[in-house]
């Protein structure tokens, strides 16, 4: 990895974080771990597609620190067609591939158009970085008549994807709501043989973990706080409130600083 795009993380910022992280024991279903960056007024873009840089290098840092505790990283589609993300540690002192997530993009409906040029691609080529896997919907997967561009396609990116050793996982979806049930997420993970998993984004991911039964998945969650206000219309976080469902409360809370941010740390109180 090149030093110059490596991140520090100081030793003494590790011991308040541990009680949020995987155990060493292997849990009965992967360890889910939800964190991601808001600003003071609960935003996480300024709008839907527009890339949004909330966290200092110091929380920056502590993200980098995370993804080397997890065995995997999830994103929604809309967050990996967004930002190309690189969904890597630039942790410094990382000097094997074992030390890095394996990607996790949830893309029901099949909508990103990746190539061999996307970040996360070129990185797992060159060792810095694991190939992803895909979650697609197994309908899509069983679908018989296509257009022969389409397949053309998408055996072109299947090859991208097997070629750094990543692949397609297909998932059964919701038949209400067109969207993957975070139970069959996760035992797909488990059946990958992946323990724990950090959840980052974007909005519609984050909102759906968070709602009722969901929650009750989510065994930590990490969230930096920048001192800054977005302002109204962009993608904020706020779940769907279910009628006489009990309020969404965090335990064992901790705050933690981090340069200019503020981290907040808790698990989810179970009912």
């Amino acid at each position: 990895m090149s030093r110059k795009e490596t991140l520090t993380f100081p030793p003494t910022s590790i011991p308040p974080l541990t009680p949020y992280l995987p155990p060493l024991n292997k849990p009965k279903k992967p360890w889910v771990t939800l964190t991601y960056a808001t600003s003071l007024d609960a935003s996480l873009s300024l709008a839907p597609g527009v890339r949004t840089t909330l966290s200092g290098p110091h929380s920056k840092a502590m993200t980098h620190y995370l993804r080397t505790q997890h065995a995997a990283i999830l994103v929604g589609v809309g967050t990996a067609m967004a930002d190309d993300p690189a969904l890597n540690s630039r942790l410094e002192g990382i000097i094997s591939l074992d030390q890095q997530p394996r990607p996790i993009i949830l893309d029901p409906r099949g909508r990103w158009a990746f190539t061999a040029e996307n970040k996360v691609f070129q990185l797992a080529a060159r060792g810095e970085g694991k190939a992803p896997f895909i979650l697609v919907s197994r309908e899509e997967e069983e679908e018989e008549e296509e257009e022969e561009a389409s397949i053309t396609t998408q055996q072109e990116q299947e090859k991208i994807l097997q070629s750094v050793g990543g692949k397609y996982i297909p998932v059964e979806i919701c038949s209400e709501t067109r969207r993957f049930r975070w139970r069959d997420v996760l035992k797909a993970l488990a059946e990958e043989e992946l323990d724990s998993v950090m959840v980052e984004g974007g909005g519609e991911v984050i909102n759906s973990l968070l709602v009722e039964p969901e929650n009750q998945l989510v065994d930590s969650v990490i969230v930096t706080i920048a001192p800054t206000w977005l302002g109204q219309g962009g993608v904020v976080v706020s779940p769907t409130r279910k009628e006489n469902a009990p309020q969404l409360k965090l335990r064992e809370v901790s705050w933690q600083p981090h340069g200019e941010d503020v981290v907040l740390c808790g698990k989810i109180s179970r009912t």
